[in-house]
């Protein structure tokens, strides 16, 4: 894998988070880093649908499930890096945070984000997880079959 590959695939890891993330928990987190971002906005951050498409089964043939709200977000910081968000929702703040540390995390700061931003949400997300499992795994049913002695 070369090191283009692997920075695309660290900042699709961090992108999905801060999509996926509670809104709550990017606001503590965001307050825990405690600074600012010098930055121009690009696009402010707007409200759209996208159409979501699934399979059936996972292998038939695509079909549109259905329209799903998002708000998107680009910005610049004055350092010239770009960072863009796409956060299902209506919720604007969490879009433009999402964009301004997506453009942090690519400039000499990353080290410091990763510490107080991502890592709390990363473990913050391995939580509910482990909470969804956990809860999924008490309704588990397990059914066996018993030889009748007829054969």
């Amino acid at each position: 894998m070369t090191a283009t590959q692997d920075r695309t695939t660290d900042r699709q890891g961090w992108m999905s988070l801060l999509a996926k993330c509670d809104p709550t928990e990017l606001d503590s987190a965001w307050r825990r880093l405690d600074r600012g971002f010098d930055h121009q906005v690009l696009r402010a951050p707007e409200i759209g649908s996208v159409m979501v498409r699934g399979r059936a089964g996972a292998v038939g043939a695509a079909f549109n499930l259905g329209e799903v709200t998002v708000t998107r977000c680009s910005v610049r910081l004055s350092t010239g890096e770009d960072g863009h968000a796409y956060v299902q929702g209506r919720d604007r703040t969490k879009a433009l945070r999402a964009a301004l540390l997506d453009a942090a995390m690519q400039t000499g700061a990353a080290a410091d984000i990763r510490e107080k931003v991502l890592d709390p949400l990363a473990a913050a997300a391995r939580e509910r997880r482990t909470a969804r499992a956990a809860k999924a795994a008490a309704t588990k049913v397990d059914f066996f079959t018993m030889a009748r002695g007829e054969d």
